[in-house]
């Protein structure tokens, strides 16, 4: 019965350099592993901040499918200050952002700061330095910083540059695409329900999370994708 209760797990996060409050394809992740040893049901999960649930089932080709509901989200516009220094970081100007949708701090589970691009080959062209983009984060409180392409209103391109965690890059971000999610919401993008994003297809290594919300400004986004057992 996929609707089964389970007990409450306390759950921690952490990269090779921090802990964070909240990892989204981290918990993807942990729903496959507990719904492989307890069987199909929701995971009830207590993080440092938030209550969460994470569920899971396996399909006949072997792929856990999980879902999760995040923490409530929140977002804001960016400060120019902030903006600037970010497009210093990654040698854009602000003729390569999508006025559509203005740079914001974003949340999700963890504060992320989102950057929209006009062009997905800008997106493909992502570079930094990992220590100066440490100090950054660190400096303003940010875990990643989202970088993100609108192909259609309801299909996204991202990169998610982790250098307040020592990581380049993280193939895939189930926290910023939640706080992504929650932020299109409070600009009323027209997401018509649901977004898909497309992430880490630059690294080698492409994810795709679907992301569902509702209307309701700051709740719980049902996030999914599929997870499968590293040989």
């Amino acid at each position: 019965d996929e609707s089964t209760l389970h007990s409450t797990y306390r759950v921690r996060y952490f990269s090779p350099e921090s802990e964070v409050p909240f990892c989204g394809h981290a918990t993807i992740a942990l729903g496959a592993a507990l719904a492989l040893e307890k069987g199909p049901g929701v995971f009830a999960l207590h993080l440092n901040h938030a209550k969460i649930t994470v569920e899971g089932h396996k399909q006949d080709d072997g792929l856990v499918v999980t879902a999760l509901q995040s923490p409530p989200t929140h977002s804001q516009a960016a400060p120019q200050p902030l903006v600037d220094a970010a497009l210093t970081l990654f040698g854009l100007t602000e003729s390569d952002l999508n006025p559509e949708l203005p740079p914001a701090r974003i949340h999700g589970g963890a504060d992320h700061l989102v950057l929209a691009l006009r062009r997905r080959d800008t997106l493909a062209a992502m570079h930094y330095d990992l220590e100066e983009g440490r100090k950054f984060m660190h400096a303003h409180g940010l875990v990643t910083i989202l970088l993100a392409f609108a192909e259609t209103p309801q299909l996204f391109h991202t990169r998610n540059p982790f250098a307040s965690g020592g990581v380049y890059e993280d193939p895939a971000t189930g926290a910023a695409t939640a706080a992504l999610a929650g932020y299109l919401r409070d600009i009323h993008w027209p997401h018509r329900g649901l977004i898909d994003v497309v992430q880490g297809e630059d690294m080698g290594m492409r994810s795709r999370l679907r992301a569902e919300l509702s209307d309701v400004p700051g709740s719980s986004i049902r996030l999914s994708g599929t997870a499968r057992v590293m040989e």
